[in-house]
């Protein structure tokens, strides 16, 4: 009877990747591990699956973590911040001797989890790390353009933006600061190097992007773990990685308060009481989104996802952008489906390589993409409603719109 826990599973990602893993067959029992045992529960009952169950895990406990996920055989791992819980949850993993899927998109917990790629080796065990929409979905993309349509890869831009989503938590607002303070990794000229966001040359990477459906947003340097992986398995000269997120007025808030240093960790007395300045901030940002949202007129949900990827093909120039797009969809679908659907290829014997690796190491394109087609439509590629959407730009900036 196969078995896979989610952990962080009542989160914006978590339940996305629950809903996706209930909507198959592949799993016999489907457990939602988190700490809100409450907010479980009441999810057990709405969805109404009989496969699916829930169990009270403290993520930062590794003997708790332990007990919740024994007789597993995936765990996926949806919670945050992963810069805190990642690498406690993954080392608990991997003693436990179970195959693991995580979202992970924060820098410096990647590459923590990928120093323990020995350690899973020696457990036996498969960790595919970052299988959200970016990372997840932009490496796997540019994986299969560069095996299937570009003879040689120049340069992959990765962008992103979204926004509007029904809520925001706590975690992806810190990740969003821990974002714009970490020193952020790029790799320019054949070479790895690191950008400020505040400073020139993190300035000097910013990019006006035009999105398909959803307008045109300037894109900032972003610390996600694409431009030190990708470079490793696809030869090429530049990888990037901007993003934004909407509205522009919500955004700037959150760099406002960056600017203004409102994000120490350390306490400070506040007419007697302790204040946490990060504590602070974060509930500061989240209470004014949705005015934010209301005075912008926002509207509904909307997000995208672009790889522009440029290089040689039958010995010309030739650019292909994929974009993802839509509108009323959240960002936790943008990441929990590729995550469970990556939970559903483990489990399937597609995934064989052992020890702790990204998308582009471990995850045929092709595999991905079947599941795609099974599950979003994928086959109508032209139609209004397809997810994904590819045009091919020659050496003259003649655009065509592609099929797969």
């Amino acid at each position: 009877m196969p078995r896979v826990i989610i952990l962080g599973g009542c989160g914006i990602v978590g339940i996305q990747a629950v809903k996706a893993l209930v909507s198959t067959a592949d799993f016999d029992e489907i457990v939602i591990g988190d700490i809100n045992i409450e907010k479980a529960d009441k999810y057990v009952v709405e969805i109404g699956d009989s496969r699916l169950s829930s169990i009270r895990v403290d993520l930062t406990e590794p003997e708790l973590i332990k007990d919740a996920i024994e007789d597993s055989d995936v765990v996926l791992n949806c919670s945050g911040p992963f810069y805190k819980l990642g690498p406690i949850i993954l080392e608990t993993v991997i003693d436990s001797e179970i195959d693991y899927v995580d979202v992970c998109d924060d820098l410096d917990a990647t590459q923590r989890l990928l120093r323990m790629n020995e350690r899973a080796k020696r457990a036996g065990i498969s960790a595919l790390i970052g299988m959200g929409s970016s990372p997840g979905v932009a490496n796997l993309l540019a994986k299969f353009c560069s095996d299937h349509m570009l003879d040689e890869v120049d340069s992959i831009d990765i962008l992103h933006a979204h926004g509007g989503e029904p809520s925001e938590g706590a975690a992806v607002v810190a990740h969003r600061i821990h974002s714009m303070i970490s020193p952020i990794p790029m790799y320019l000229n054949g070479e790895y190097t690191t950008v400020e966001y505040f400073e020139e040359d993190g300035i000097a990477l910013r990019e006006e992007v035009d999105f398909h459906q959803i307008g045109t947003y300037t894109c900032y340097p972003y610390p996600h773990p694409e431009t030190i992986t990708l470079p490793k398995y696809i030869k090429c000269k530049r990888v990037t990685n901007l993003g934004c997120v909407l509205p522009p007025e919500y955004y700037q808030l959150t760099q406002d308060v960056v600017r203004l240093g409102i994000i120490d960790e350390e306490a400070i007395m506040v007419d007697g009481q302790e204040v946490i300045p990060r504590e602070f901030a974060i509930a500061y940002v989240i209470r004014e989104r949705e005015r934010i949202l209301k005075e912008t007129d926002f509207g509904e949900q909307r997000g995208c996802l672009k790889i522009s990827i440029k290089g040689v093909e039958d010995g010309e120039p030739r650019q292909y952008n994929f974009q993802m797009s839509s509108i009323g969809q959240s960002m936790g679908e943008g990441t929990g489906i590729p995550a469970a659907f990556g939970a559903i290829l483990m489990h399937r014997g597609k995934i064989t390589e052992k020890g702790v690796l990204p998308p582009e190491a471990c995850v045929a394109p092709l595999d991905f993409l079947g599941l795609m087609q099974e599950h979003l439509k994928l086959d109508t590629m032209t139609g209004q409603g397809s997810p994904l959407i590819i045009e091919s730009i020659d050496k003259d900036g003649n655009v065509e719109q592609l099929e797969i």
